[in-house]
């Protein structure tokens, strides 16, 4: 397996520095309205910043508009992707069977079941063809179609790039549970062992993870951080205070380094805060909480941060997961979404809004402070240390998973007021 350090030399890992990306002209419609010259200069601004490293998706509606089938239109885009990160110093953290993104669900066409249950407790929207789809879709974990079709499309991409310079790591997903859940832990783990040992047939060199977020953390939604890290090569985090009730404020600075010691603790391994991050108001306007009704009938309510605020948080939040050992940080997302995106998923009137805003950039490229922070601290080269900071478990996996959130809060408490 490579690494960025060589053990044998005693040289630290470089903390890796990046984001995730969506253009800002196209978001999801990335693959189906692709143009390199867009994406070579978006990295020019990401390289620009310090950083060294980009999370892309492989958006499974477009990728496999069949399940047989794996668009050579895509499969050719990507190597354009791949060559422009390599061109500018860039590895990719390359996710496939995306699957559920910035709120809705978005389902190949094939895999679609209107008259079927949802496959997770709780249904979203969801976006087939580009455009919203009633009822659901088969449950990828278990269909035998949709298995073939996830190891099609990884003997397609890993065999095609695997030997490309700009290949860092391999991804089995996105927030996966928010798309489906397997019917049990033991077959959850199964799946990923399956999908890690399938890409490792091909692909002997690079590591594997899976994008789990906090909710792995606090329920139990059969993609148990430590059954998933037990069998991926890297272990990673998705987390904001803001959607936890249990932070102690929109913006509290040790709630993404707490995710990653305990993410590290159940699974022993250093861990990548993948997805963190925030969005801001536009227009420069002071934090705020937002309030409209989605696309259910539901109230939603989501807090904006003040650009220069968010800038605060991203600036106290970097040391502080170095703290914890983690191996690096990827901020959500490179750019907020040009205003001719606003009346379609995710960013339509009465879907996830606040996705318009999550950027490093604004819709017209120019930076936010958080840009700033982040260069900043990119000029300190920091490299990964033994943690400072950890997460005391003292019981099981399956003693923890009997009460997740609870004993996620009872561990929180102890990691920001450490008894003496």
């Amino acid at each position: 397996m490579t690494s960025d350090a060589s053990a044998s030399s005693g040289v630290p890992d470089r903390f890796r520095l990046g984001c995730n990306y969506w253009p800002r002209n196209k978001a999801m419609s990335w693959w189906s309205d692709f143009d390199a010259g867009e994406v070579g200069d978006e990295f020019d601004a990401i390289a620009g910043l310090g950083m060294d490293c980009v999370r892309l998706f492989l958006l499974w509606d477009d990728w496999m508009p069949s399940p047989d089938t794996v668009s050579t239109r895509c499969l050719g885009d990507l190597g354009r992707v791949c060559d422009a990160a390599a061109d500018r110093g860039l590895v990719l953290d390359v996710t496939f069977f995306t699957g559920h993104m910035s709120g809705p669900n978005w389902s190949p066409g094939w895999l679609l079941a209107p008259d079927g249950e949802s496959p997770t407790p709780n249904p979203r929207q969801v976006v087939s063809g580009g455009r919203v789809v009633a009822g659901s879709y088969r449950n990828p974990f278990h269909d035998p179609e949709a298995i073939a079709a996830e190891r099609l499309l990884l003997t397609t991409v890993v065999g095609a790039y695997r030997d490309h310079p700009a290949i860092w790591m391999w991804n089995l997903g996105n927030e996966p549970d928010l798309f489906a859940w397997p019917s049990s832990a033991a077959a959850g783990r199964a799946w990923v062992r399956d999908m890690r040992s399938f890409v490792g047939e091909i692909d002997a060199d690079h590591p594997v993870t899976c994008g789990l977020h906090v909710e792995s953390l606090v329920f139990d939604n059969h993609l148990r951080v430590d059954d998933v890290f037990a069998e991926t090569d890297v272990a990673v985090m998705h987390g904001y205070p803001m959607y936890a009730s249990w932070a102690r404020d929109p913006l509290d600075t040790d709630f993404v380094p707490f995710l990653c010691a305990l993410t590290s603790a159940l699974c022993a391994k250093p861990v990548l805060a993948e997805e963190w991050g925030g969005c801001t108001v536009p227009g420069g306007g002071p934090s705020q909480t937002w309030e409209w009704i989605d696309h259910t009938g539901a109230a939603r309510s989501q807090f904006m941060a003040g650009e220069d605020t968010l800038a605060e948080h991203v600036a106290a939040v970097l040391p502080k997961l170095v703290d914890v050992g983690a191996t690096g940080a990827l901020l959500w997302c490179f750019a907020d979404y040009a205003e001719h995106l606003w009346d379609r998923p995710p960013c339509d009137p009465r879907g996830a809004i606040h996705e318009r805003h999550f950027g490093l950039v604004r819709p017209d490229g120019t930076l936010k402070p958080h840009a700033e922070a982040l260069r900043r601290f990119a000029a300190t080269r920091a490299v990964v240390q033994p943690p400072r900071r950890t997460v005391e478990l003292g019981i099981s996996g399956d003693q923890y998973y009997a009460d997740p959130l609870g004993w996620a809060r009872r561990l929180y408490d102890e990691f920001v007021e450490p008894s003496t």
